[in-house]
Parts: C-alpha cells; sequence; structure tokens
C-alpha cells in the first residue's frame, strides 16, 4: 500500500521503525529548506529505509547514535548501488533527530588543556572581558601567545615571573623570518600585549614589553592592488540579471564596488540595516562599530530588485541568502568571496587579485582621481585611522607623473 509523505513524497509502503512517526517532520524541514523535489525524495525514502533497518537490529529511538547511519550505508551497499549524497542525507537526517532531542546529542570528550594553552586562554578572555578587543583581534593574538609559552615553559607549569627579555627576544628573532612581514607585526603586538597583561596580573615586574624587537617595515611598502573601473563595468555586464542569482550576485557586486563594503559587511547585512525612507545603509564595520552610509540609487535599485524577484521566503533576517539548498544565510566572508571568485572567471577578467579588497580598494582610487579628499574616503571606507587611508596617496601613478620635474639634461 502507498503512502504519501508531507503531501510530495510517495513511497510504496507505509514508514515503519522506530522513525516512521518522524518522517513527515523531517520531510518538511528538508522541504522549507528549499531542497528540489528530487532530492526530498531522496531523502525521505533513505529515512524510511534507514527506520527499517533500525527495526531490524532492535536499535530503538534513544539508541541511535552516529555510527548506525555509517553500519547502515555498509548494509546498503551490499544490497543497492551506492549514491553520492547518501552519507550526507543521513547526517542530515541524525542532525534533524538531535535539533528535536529525539536522540541525544554526541558526548564529546575535551582534552585538558596544557597550562601554556590555559594561560592563552586567560589573556585571551582579559582582552575581551577588560580591553573590550573585537574577537578578531583576540583569535589573531592567542595562537602566538600559546607558542610563546610552550616554546619557554614546555608542557610544564607557567610562572610569568621566571620570564626575561632573553626569551622574549629569542622567540622573536626565530619566529620572525618565518612570517609574512604583517604577521610578524602582529605577533610583536600580540606579545607586547601579552607582556603587559602580565605587569597587570603582578606576575611580571620588568617593563618586558620594551624587550619585544620591532619588525623592520617601510611604511606604506605595497602599492593596493584594485580592480580598474573598466573591468568594474566588465563585470557587471556579464551578470545575467534574469535569474535570481544573477540579481543577488549583482546587488552584492554593486556594494563592493560603489561602497566598498568589505565581504563580511556584506554577508551579514540584514534587513534591518536598510532605511529606504531615508536612503541610507548600516554596516557592521571591523570592532563591531556601526557605520551609516548612502545608499545609491543604483544599489537600491539592486537589492529591491533581488528582495522582490529573487530572495527565497525564509524567516532569515539577512538580505542575501545562498542559491542552494540548504537555504540560508552565508556562513560568512567566505561565501561572498567565493562569489567574487567565480564572477571574475566567468567574466573572463584577468585580476592579480581574486579578493574582494580588490574592489575597496578600486573604489578608493577612483575617488582619489576624482579629486576627493583622504578625509571623505576614510569615512566612506569606515576606517579609523587617517594613517590607513594614506596608503591610496602612492596609487595614482599618472597624476604623480604630472608633479615630476624633467631630467636635468633632457633624456639621454
Amino acid at each position: 500500500m502507498k503512502c504519501t509523505i508531507d503531501n510530495q513524497v510517495v513511497l510504496s509502503r507505509p514508514p515503519e521503525g522506530p522513525l516512521a512517526a518522524l518522517i513527515g517532520s523531517f520531510a518538511k524541514l528538508v522541504s522549507e529548506q528549499g531542497y528540489s523535489l528530487t532530492s526530498i525524495h531522496r531523502r525521505v525514502l533513505l529515512a524510511a529505509c534507514f527506520s527499517r533497518w533500525l527495526k531490524q537490529k532492535g536499535v530503538g529511538l534513544r539508541s541511535i547514535c552516529s555510527d548506525d547511519p555509517v553500519r547502515y550505508l555498509r548494509y546498503r551497499a551490499r544490497h543497492a548501488r551506492p549514491c553520492q549524497g547518501d552519507a550526507a542525507a543521513l547526517r542530515h537526517l541524525i542532525d534533524f533527530l538531535r535539533s528535536e532531542d529525539v536522540i541525544p546529542g554526541e558526548k564529546k570528550f575535551a582534552c585538558q588543556p596544557t597550562p601554556a594553552e590555559r594561560c592563552a586562554q586567560e589573556f585571551g578572555q582579559y582582552l575581551l572581558e577588560v580591553r573590550a578587543l573585537a574577537r578578531t583581534t583576540i583569535i589573531n593574538y592567542v595562537p602566538f601567545i600559546r607558542s610563546f609559552l610552550e616554546d619557554r615553559f614546555g608542557a610544564g607549569r607557567v610562572a610569568l615571573s621566571r620570564l626575561s627579555a632573553s626569551d622574549v627576544v629569542r622567540f622573536v628573532q626565530r619566529e620572525a623570518p618565518r612570517l609574512h612581514m604583517k604577521r610578524a607585526k602582529l605577533m610583536t603586538t600580540a606579545l607586547r600585549s601579552f607582556l603587559n597583561y602580565g605587569r597587570y596580573l603582578g606576575e611580571v615586574s620588568l617593563d618586558l614589553a620594551a624587550a619585544v624587537p620591532i619588525v623592520a617595515n617601510w611604511s606604506m611598502a605595497s602599492i593596493p592592488r584594485a580592480i580598474s573601473a573598466e573591468h568594474v563595468r566588465q563585470l557587471l555586464a556579464s551578470i545575467d540579471r534574469r535569474t535570481a542569482v544573477g540579481r543577488r550576485d549583482y546587488a552584492i557586486l554593486l556594494l563592493l564596488a560603489r561602497l566598498g563594503l568589505r565581504s563580511g559587511e556584506v554577508a551579514f547585512l540584514e534587513l534591518d540595516d536598510i532605511d529606504w525612507n531615508a536612503g541610507q545603509v548600516s554596516v557592521r564595520s571591523k570592532g563591531g562599530q556601526r557605520n551609516t552610509l548612502p545608499l545609491p540609487i543604483e544599489v537600491g535599485r539592486a537589492i529591491a530588485a533581488y528582495l522582490r524577484r529573487g530572495r527565497p521566503a525564509t524567516a532569515s533576517r539577512r538580505v542575501f541568502l545562498r542559491a542552494k539548498a540548504p537555504i540560508c544565510a552565508f556562513r560568512g566572508a567566505s561565501g561572498v568571496g567565493s562569489l567574487v571568485r567565480h564572477s571574475l572567471e566567468r567574466a573572463g577578467i584577468p585580476a592579480t587579485t581574486k579578493g574582494t579588497h580588490q574592489f575597496r580598494h578600486g573604489l578608493a582610487t577612483e575617488m582619489l582621481r576624482q579629486g576627493a579628499s583622504l578625509s571623505a574616503i576614510g569615512e566612506l571606507l569606515g576606517h579609523r585611522h587617517p594613517q590607513t587611508t594614506k596608503i591610496y596617496t602612492k596609487v595614482d601613478i599618472k597624476a604623480l607623473r604630472t608633479l615630476a620635474l624633467p631630467w636635468p639634461g633632457g633624456v639621454r
């Protein structure tokens, strides 16, 4: 006797086994997440077969664990041709059962942290709670401190009072040559912060932060790699705005090119961040700060077109969503970066870099060439320090050439 699940999947017989009563709810979830009818049917059929196998093996609902899908797939491979994606489909089912508290979550056995790891974690907590630093900064600092402490104390007890200037200098001299200049400077900054933390605790009496060597650096040594205005026009023209994905990609690329947003700022943009009446958009910048920017008409129209005729119906408040199931918001900046990389490749643009920051650099460069002040550029890009914006003063090579004095004696 046939059985219909969630009014769209027809099975040859009713489900049986410990999951029988839950398969309808699972089918509804999969449908809401935007999977195709074929994928929904495959997942529901697999869930029904898995439930029947559990019944045969005498596995009760509360006894299901992560090993059971593996065992079932081995059994299934002996009786049917394996299908790509079956393992992922069963993981999806297990995650659903855990989210419904139907089966217990996996027990995680956390390893006991070493003294060096514990001290580094406490330092990170201090940076968060006392210094109120951004989490990204803390994530960058803590690994350097853990390495430094492991280098000095190994797996033994950490005694900050035993640290000396030679310990600090030796560590920096060995590690800095292995790192990119920016990473090396970040390492020394983290060390100074940690050694000041030691004084804050009262365990370090000397000013060891002063002993941290300075990493050699030429101010503004590198020229930002900016995408040209012509390549921006070529890229935007290559997007097929007749499709839902095209309307989404076009709106994202405009936000990058016209407002110079960072990839994470685009990924985490929410519907409530856009004030359509005032023509403004509120952006969560680095460090958790808010930056309110004017919303150009061109950008506003592109976002509105996506929201009206492209964005899937969902409870998520994020503006931009994944195009493939499961339909949800981008997990982070990497989703926007991947979109940019593939768009550049499809358009055949020979960009020197595939990242999203080239749009930010391109916007600043173009504004500078059109006579915008550094303060105006810094305000748009959300720079907290004027020094950050000064790097763009050297990108307009053509303009600088007009200011160059002729070579004495003429050209030889």
